[in-house]
Formats: structure tokens, C-alpha cells, sequence
């Protein structure tokens, strides 16, 4: 039987109310680490994109590992033998609650929020891969909740660093090809509705398959979709959207300073109930801001990319970001950019305005210590990872005018319901 959620966070619980929300938790707030201290980190999560995440821990304290799966995590936990060895991240906090500082936390997009809200109730700061969560309801008490307990917190968008991505964002801030009101966005491949499993295998010795479903309804074990496909099943991923989705719309919510949108519509092939598409095309209305003018931001999850760049006789390459403005456009991704027309800005250079990332984790580390807030903290990263789940919203439910401040779909009951999914007995919020 799966262990219940401690009593007195359960009685914490989240609730949706009038015009905004309300969440109860506890007094707890960051322990103050000295700028020259090390920091006692737990990492949730160490196989996969965990061991990457562990890896940028190395030169702190990593005090605590947690991983539902003893094979994938053994590297882990044999080159971290100091650290205590847990399957249970709500028995790790338990027991060492007052001896970890920040949690780096790399499970799948389903157990996002748990282990994030039990650390941030507890005043622990957070690193979170994304999509942040699964859910844009989950996104936004992690979001607020981190402002309310004044957290470091930060996004795995590590692209966000690459000289090349902020190349692109410093030409756009730069004004280089005029006022921008149409932003395309991609990613390519046809990844999505994988064959539905007819076998039921047992599940392996080495996964506790109980804790890898955390708050989810009951399914049977799978290998193809435990340790990875889960991604393309609604009810345990995001999709392609949501994989690549935080990595790719970086690039324009950091250039044009992009919020939440007030209209969402998107397409694609015929839903599927259990299974995320192989293709998509959305639209998000951004409204005005300060000097910005409104901007409609297109997002694609094309094999060949959008349709927009056979219009101009452009090809995706290396590319995921076209940007049209008043003077030209500016076609970039993560390591390389291109201005349009060519020979108008044959002499033109980004400019040197972003100073460099010390390094993605340090951002984090040195915010866990007092610093400055990391470059995809949530207050950032929580609008932008919204949006990206507002698509699927979308495109499983049909278009609907978003209002951010009370998380309403206008006129859309169905889309209304996927903002927040029921969790199951044990783990309720």
C-alpha cells in the first residue's frame, strides 16, 4: 500500500478561490547560508537528466538521494556514498528535513509538484526541471509559493546560458529589426501517440512502480513507458510541447519580456484521449506592455518546422525562432541567428548587453546563498511554462480567451477542467 502524505500537509491544503488562490502552509522559511558555505543538497531524481543535474551539484554537499529506480540511480549512488539513500522522498524529508538547504528535483513531469511543494513548504529552495509541472494549476501555487516564502528557485532551461541564444535576445532588445507584434516558434520531428501497450509485464525488482505513479490514478507497469515514454502520455507527460517547449519560447518571453497571453487557440490531429499528438500548431495574443507593442506569439510542433518558412524561402536548419519585425526579421536558435534580409544587416553585430552566466546550477547555488536570483527563476519561468501548457490545453479542448489573474478559460468549461488534474488517494492537495 502506498504511504499517505504526512497528515499536516494534506491539512495545508490548495484551494481555487474568488479571484486568485489561496495556499496554507506552514511557517517554515529558508535556513540563511553564508556566501562562502557550501550548501546540503538533495537530488530527487538521479537518473536520466538527474545525473546531469547531480553532476552540477558535485561541488556542494549533496546530503540526501532519492530514486524510485535502484538500477538507473546505482551510479548515482555509488559515487555519492556520504549521502543517505531514499526511494521516498516524503520519508528523505522526514528524516532530513532540517539538514537539506536546496533540492534539485529531475523526475518525470507527472511527480514534478509533489516533491517541489513538500520542499518549499519546508523552506527549502528548489531547482525544478522542466516544464515546471504537469499541470498549469501545479505551475502556478509552485510560482506563488515561492514568492510568498521569498525562494531560490530555477527552471532547467539551460540553453538560457548559450551565447548564441542571448545573442538573438540582445539583437531583439536591441531593436534591430523594429517593433516585433509576430513571433514563429518551433520544434521539429513527429515524436507522439506511441502503439498502446497489449502485455502487461511485471514490474521489475528494481522499480518501486507504486512510487514512480506518485499522485496518479493506477496503471499498469510498462517498459515502454517507464523509464521514458511516459513523455507522450497525457497522463504522466506533456508531450512534445512541453518538452521543448521551455527551452525554445525562452527565447522570446526573454527577448520581448512576454507574461501570460490573453487568448489561446490551437490544431492538430484528431485527439487522442491517452496519447500526446505527433504534430501541433497554437496561437498566443499577448497584450501590450510598456514600450512592447501586442504580440502574437505562433508556437509549431512541425516535422519539417512552420509553413511560415517556405513563405520566405528559409529552411528550419539549426534553427527554432523566426521573429518578424518592422525593419526585418531574425531567424535564430540556441547556438546560431541570421538577420533578414541578409545584405540590409550584412555589418550588423549582436550586441553585448546580457552579462555571462557564471554557470546554470551556480545561478542557483548563489541565490540559495543571498545572491541575485537565478536567470530562470519562477517568477520568470512560471508565465512562460504556463503558456507552453496553455497549448495542449488548447489543442485537446479547442481555443478559449485566457484570464491570468483568476485562471479561467472564458467560455470553455472542458479546458476549464485540465487545469488541474484529481490526484489519488494518499497524495491529495
Amino acid at each position: 500500500m502506498m504511504q499517505k502524505m504526512n497528515r499536516r500537509v494534506v491539512m495545508q491544503g490548495v484551494v481555487l478561490a474568488g479571484a486568485g488562490y489561496w495556499l496554507g502552509t506552514a511557517p517554515s522559511v529558508a535556513k540563511a547560508v553564508g556566501p562562502n558555505e557550501k550548501l546540503n543538497l538533495a537530488v530527487i531524481g538521479i537518473g536520466g537528466q538527474g545525473k546531469s543535474n547531480l553532476g552540477g551539484a558535485s561541488k556542494e554537499n549533496v546530503v540526501a538521494l532519492c530514486d524510485v529506480d535502484e538500477t538507473r540511480a546505482g551510479d548515482g549512488f555509488s559515487k555519492n556514498p556520504k549521502a543517505k539513500k531514499y526511494s521516498d522522498f516524503r520519508k528523505m524529508f522526514d528524516e532530513m528535513e532540517k539538514q537539506i538547504d536546496g533540492v534539485l528535483i529531475s523526475t518525470p513531469d507527472h511527480t514534478h509538484f509533489h516533491p517541489a511543494l513538500w520542499a518549499m513548504q519546508r523552506g527549502k529552495h528548489v531547482y525544478l526541471e522542466k516544464p515546471l509541472a504537469h499541470d498549469v494549476w501545479e505551475v502556478r501555487t509552485l510560482t506563488k509559493l515561492a514568492q510568498e516564502k521569498k525562494l531560490a528557485t530555477q527552471l532547467g532551461a539551460q540553453r538560457h546560458t548559450l551565447a548564441g541564444l542571448r545573442a538573438g535576445v540582445e539583437i531583439i532588445k536591441a531593436g534591430t529589426i523594429g517593433t516585433i507584434t509576430e513571433v514563429h516558434s518551433w520544434v521539429g520531428g513527429d515524436r507522439g501517440m506511441p502503439n498502446i501497450p497489449t502485455e502487461k509485464p511485471k514490474v521489475p525488482a528494481n522499480v518501486n512502480w507504486d512510487l514512480w505513479l506518485g499522485p496518479n490514478a493506477d496503471f499498469d507497469y510498462q517498459p515502454s513507458i517507464c523509464p521514458y515514454g511516459w513523455r507522450f502520455w497525457w497522463q504522466f507527460g506533456t508531450g512534445e510541447t512541453g518538452n521543448w517547449g521551455c527551452h525554445i519560447l525562452d527565447i522570446p518571453f526573454w527577448a520581448l519580456d512576454l507574461r501570460y497571453p490573453t487568448k489561446v487557440e490551437a490544431s492538430g490531429p484528431p485527439v487522442h484521449e491517452l496519447l500526446t499528438p505527433k504534430a501541433l500548431a497554437s496561437k498566443f495574443e499577448f497584450p501590450k506592455q510598456g514600450d512592447r507593442e501586442a504580440v502574437t506569439l505562433h508556437w509549431y510542433h512541425a516535422k519539417n518546422g512552420p509553413e511560415i518558412l517556405a513563405k520566405h524561402n528559409l529552411k528550419a536548419g539549426n534553427y527554432n525562432n523566426l521573429f518578424i519585425g518592422t525593419k526585418g526579421m531574425l531567424l535564430c536558435g540556441f547556438n546560431n541567428w541570421k538577420l533578414l534580409p541578409e545584405d540590409k544587416f550584412k555589418d550588423v553585430k549582436a550586441p553585448k548587453t546580457i552579462p555571462d552566466s557564471p554557470g546554470f546550477h551556480k545561478e542557483w547555488f548563489d541565490a540559495c546563498r543571498g545572491g541575485k536570483p537565478a536567470t530562470c527563476n519562477f517568477d520568470y519561468s512560471g508565465p512562460m511554462t504556463e503558456t507552453v501548457l496553455l497549448a495542449n490545453v488548447a489543442y485537446r479542448t479547442g481555443g478559449f480567451e485566457w484570464d491570468s489573474a483568476n485562471m479561467t478559460c472564458k467560455g470553455n468549461s472542458k479546458a476549464q477542467g485540465l487545469l488541474r488534474r484529481a490526484y489519488r488517494k494518499g497524495w491529495e492537495v
